[in-house]
């Protein structure tokens, strides 16, 4: 099979191993002529970083780099982007690396032509019609993770670096208007960022599939993204360099990213507090608190991941399912316990008013509440 083919759905895609080389082009489809390219500081100084600059500037494409991006992005990193934006008269954003990257640089693109607060576009009911829409710099984005499938949403986090919660912020004017998903260019992770990035892939299927909003089509999608994500997660875990595998787990990080819509839940509502405070990375995180967030969902979705375990082979029930995920977490030596993530002391009443308060929570099948998040939260701590 090749693994190469140009998708139009969320938004245009150009897929495939080598496709980095269609930068210049895809730029010109979104009407970028002197982009910012926007990455993290990990990933600035490395040859795939080096190798879109080059490719840009081969094709006459005067490009700069903006690389002062926190792995949780706050509103200082924004601020600063903005500003190195518009003193530049760049006229679009490529994005381009991981969660942290990939959402910074579409709110700076957001961002730069907004005269409100960014949190005044938090992700609460109509807010992100407050933006002035016509303002919105066109975004290419290109994914060099295969995670948080930010590619191809219409949303982005960012840390508030006073209060130390993570936000939700949300525009359909966000969503990049070309995406470049060259699965090359994951192939130099690390198997500790591979296993927690395709965690976060894992998650986003999942509580996806679990949400009880009606949206078959999600489910749908969310299916097959957790397929992909057994059949190859420990594959490019354990060889980096299996291309195959690396494709396939940059397909399911779109098809998380796709199908969460539908709305998330109470793995990513524990998650975001502790990344927020403790500085842990996202989709490890998510790997360490989704066998207890499994459990406590149980009464609501035995049945339905009892459906998804027979479409993944596994033994129809939600043990079965639930056997599996232990199985990979295993698998990824992802720790079973927050402490094993170097969380220790937590202050449970900042973290349990956080995760209420988290945009995800509201679509969790148990609905949150100040008497059961303690509880939960708990439950993280301890095998």
């Amino acid at each position: 099979m090749t693994l190469r083919a140009n998708w139009s759905y969320p938004t245009a895609i150009r897929f495939g191993a080598g496709r980095i080389e269609e930068l210049p082009e895809a730029c010109r489809a979104a009407g970028i002529f002197r982009p910012l390219l926007v990455t993290d500081r990990g990933l600035a100084d490395l040859p795939i970083t080096a190798q879109a600059m080059d490719i840009l500037r081969r094709a006459g494409v005067e490009a700069d780099l903006f690389a002062d991006v926190d792995p949780n992005p706050t509103e200082r990193n924004l601020g600063i982007g903005v500003v190195t934006f518009k003193q530049g008269r760049h006229d679009g954003v490529i994005a381009f690396g991981g969660g942290s990257g990939l959402d910074l640089g579409k709110l700076i693109a957001f961002m730069a032509g907004q005269t409100r607060p960014v949190w005044d576009f938090e992700d609460i009911g109509d807010w992100w019609t407050r933006a002035d829409a016509d303002a919105i710099a066109p975004i290419v984005a290109v994914p060099t993770t295969a995670g948080t499938g930010s590619e191809v949403g219409r949303a982005a986090v960012l840390t508030n670096a006073e209060t130390h919660e993570k936000k939700i912020l949300f525009h359909p004017g966000m969503l990049p208007v070309q995406v470049i998903c060259d699965p090359a260019l994951t192939v130099g992770m690390p198997p500790a960022i591979t296993a927690g990035t395709g965690m976060d892939a894992f998650a986003h299927c999942l509580e996806a599939y679990c949400s009880p909003v009606y949206h078959p089509m999600g489910d749908g999608i969310a299916l097959e993204g957790m397929r992909l994500c057994k059949e190859y997660l420990l594959r490019a875990y354990r060889d980096g360099g299996d291309i195959e595998a690396r494709a396939q787990m940059m397909t399911a990080a779109a098809a998380g990213a796709t199908a969460f819509q539908k709305g998330l839940g109470a793995i990513h509502a524990l998650s975001h507090p502790i990344g927020a405070h403790y500085d842990t990375h996202h989709g490890t995180t998510n790997g360490v608190v989704m066998l207890p967030v499994l459990r406590f969902n149980r009464p609501a979705v035995e049945e339905k991941l009892s459906r998804a375990a027979a479409y993944l082979g596994l033994a129809p029930s939600f043990d079965g399912f639930y056997d599996f995920a232990a199985e990979l977490i295993a698998g990824l030596d992802i720790p079973t316990t927050l402490d094993g993530l170097g969380v220790t002391d937590p202050d449970f009443g900042i973290l349990c008013a956080s995760a209420l308060k988290d945009p995800t929570a509201g679509t969790n099948p148990v609905a949150l509440s100040a008497e059961n998040i303690l509880p939960l939260y708990r439950s993280c701590f301890q095998d």
